[in-house]
């Protein structure tokens, strides 16, 4: 079995597991999955947006309208089985995925207001993340340590998308607040739970 392969398992199977441990309390911004089935209709094909349009029945996404995680999360799998094969991988189509979805949280009009700077850019950078998560989700906790001046420690609980999605996501929105050659790297710490260290230039 190939690398991508056993990438493709891997996330497959966790997603499913992820699915499985989230509740009917659990909601998400439809702006993720919009930006999810954007992704799809512009790099897969007919096919591929028909077997996500099918996940969604006939529902009109609002974007920042509140819809049950487990439909995101089970998009999110029907977009990782249709990409992979195009695009390298299932950890490569889940990173895509989360960028995207941060594109376009940036580009609304939460995302705008958050990202009017106050102080040094480090200051504005260091108040904003925790804050654009904030508004993303009704779900878990997060929390953020600073190991340097421009070297953090942000955690996840209770997180249902898995750590590649985080990693796309927090590089973008680290980038579009203005931090240079933003690196970040997520580690798994349970079934529900991650930690990304991010620093940049």
């Amino acid at each position: 079995m190939s690398q991508d392969s056993t990438l493709q398992r891997d996330w497959v199977r966790t997603l499913e597991q992820l699915m499985e441990l989230a509740t009917t309390q659990d909601t998400a911004r439809g702006l993720f999955l919009s930006r999810t089935l954007e992704t799809v209709r512009e790099l897969g094909d007919e096919a591929a947006l028909a077997r996500c349009q099918e996940v969604l029945g006939r529902q009109r996404l609002m974007d920042f309208v509140n819809y049950p995680v487990t439909l995101l999360v089970r998009l999110t799998l029907v977009a990782v089985r249709e990409l992979s094969a195009r695009q390298g991988g299932a950890e490569p189509v889940l990173r895509l995925l989360g960028q995207r979805a941060a594109v376009g949280l940036m580009s609304s009009s939460v995302g705008t207001a958050m990202d009017t700077r106050t102080g040094s850019r480090d200051e504005h950078i260091s108040s904003s993340l925790q804050a654009i998560y904030k508004v993303s989700s009704n779900y878990g906790e997060r929390s953020m340590e600073w190991l340097g001046p421009r070297h953090g420690r942000f955690t996840m609980r209770r997180s249902f998308l898995p750590m590649p999605y985080h990693e796309g996501a927090m590089r973008e929105v680290l980038e579009r607040l203005g931090a240079r050659e933003p690196r970040v790297l997520g580690r798994i710490l349970g079934p529900l739970d991650s930690e990304y260290d991010f620093s940049w230039s």
